[in-house]
């Protein structure tokens, strides 16, 4: 008889963990994946089949850097310096986000990524975070969640509020929320108010999220400020000894790699919003060649300008080979894999990022009818290479579906942007 937790995806290409494609059928029970067998098993008995012929599964993207309720402000400041953006622009409108501001843009954020294909994301934003947390409650996806410290203003009352978000929502969602401490970054952060950050964190085992060496202009100061780079100043405040995801690491000594190396701190890479904000090259290349995880991400919306994790995939890829004029350097199974299973060790996830038995059921289904998908000589190339968000069919995160058909299960996408619009335009009288 049926089982009514059990879904059986038939005749499906599957992208192996070794960047090998099979054809076969995956079985998920519960939040897991029970086996995978070959296209002749007929011993199917399920409460849902899904035909997955002419679909590509691979596992669920993970955005390792974001910042979610960021989309009320997609196109509102664009073309200019980080710092100008920041100060005159982004900061000044962020300080009006109310509670259902946040909770608003959150809820748009997981429409958008849900249908590009992401299960999971590590999010930073202000005030309010709970709201984020109930978002992800409701639409099913994974989130990895931190209060952003700006540590100069008000720092102590900020970092109160991470770790009332810790205590009240860590492990919540069925495990499906994780919470990280935020403190922004080392040009907002001074050291002595990121031991603080580590007291705090430590006392809870909590990991890290801060954006690291995005800037030039980032290094030149830390360097006046404090005789050194910002990867060595933080790295004697103990704060790396938590375990971290440095969002951006753009411009890296030596050295820097060597701590980032040694203190195994996973590197969110942004190709997109580092070109869109002319931050720079991260060298990926490098990273790699020493054994550090380097996964995908978006950034927020405001200086993406949205949250396609496919043209992360594709940029990280390509701007790779043109940092270092080598047609060989990360290949287009190596992005994915830093869009996917690279993307859940920096996240902290366990038993997630990959199509194998036991693992988490967080995967995804590619239609592969378009004409961008043809002809199918290799699925992994044209993921990466050729494909768009839009060829994003079916989502599923921890055994259930949040989209089948491009129809969104968890979720009134309707709704959402009717009443995210009216936030959006409150804040921005546009």
């Amino acid at each position: 008889m049926p089982f009514e937790n059990e879904i059986i995806i038939r005749n499906v290409k599957i992208l192996n963990p070794d960047g090998k494609v099979e054809v076969g059928n995956i079985f998920i029970k519960d939040d897991k994946i029970s086996r995978i067998s070959g296209v002749d098993d007929v011993a199917i008995n399920a409460g849902n089949i899904i035909d997955g012929s002419g679909k590509f599964a691979v596992p669920g993207f993970v955005n390792a850097h974001t910042h979610a309720s960021m989309t009320l402000l997609r196109s509102y400041s664009d073309d200019k310096a980080l710092m100008d953006w920041l100060n005159k622009d982004i900061w000044p409108i962020e300080a009006k986000m109310n509670a259902k501001d946040i909770y608003a843009g959150a809820a748009l954020a997981a429409v958008e990524m849900i249908r590009g294909g992401t299960t999971a994301f590590i999010d930073m934003y202000g005030p309010n975070m709970e709201e984020v947390a109930k978002v992800v409650e409701e639409s099913g996806l994974r989130g990895i969640l931190s209060r952003g410290i700006i540590g100069v203003a008000d720092g102590d009352k900020k970092l109160e509020e991470n770790v009332e978000l810790y205590k009240n929502f860590h492990g919540k969602a069925d495990g499906r929320i994780t919470v990280m401490f935020g403190p922004h970054a080392i040009y907002t952060c001074p050291p002595e108010f990121l031991k603080k950050v580590y007291d705090a964190a430590a006392k809870f085992g909590a990991e890290i999220h801060i954006h690291m060496n995005e800037t030039r202009d980032e290094i030149n100061e830390c360097q006046k400020n404090y005789g050194k780079r910002p990867f060595e100043v933080v790295a004697e405040t103990g704060l790396f000894d938590l375990g971290t995801v440095a969002a951006h690491c753009v411009w890296l000594s030596d050295e820097e790699i060597k701590i980032i190396r040694d203190k195994k701190i996973r590197v969110a890479h942004n190709p997109g919003s580092n070109m869109k904000l002319a931050s720079g090259i991260a060298p990926v290349t490098k990273l790699l060649r020493e054994g550090i995880t380097v996964a995908l991400g978006t950034d927020g919306t405001s200086s993406n300008n949205n949250l396609d994790m496919i043209e992360e995939i594709r940029l990280a890829a390509l701007l790779a080979k043109v940092d270092t004029l080598d047609p060989l350097v990360v290949p287009a199974f190596e992005a994915i894999k830093m869009a996917t299973e690279n993307g859940a060790k920096a996240a902290g996830l366990q038993n997630v990022g990959r199509i194998e038995k036991g693992y988490k059921a967080d995967l995804i289904l590619l239609d592969m009818s378009g004409a961008d998908w043809q002809p199918n000589y290799n699925p992994v190339s044209l993921l990466a290479y050729s494909a768009n968000s839009s060829a994003v069919d079916t989502v599923i995160v921890d055994g259930k579906i949040l989209m089948e058909k491009r129809e969104l299960k968890t979720l009134d996408e309707e709704k959402i942007i009717s009443e995210f619009n009216v936030r959006a335009n409150r804040l921005t009288g546009k």
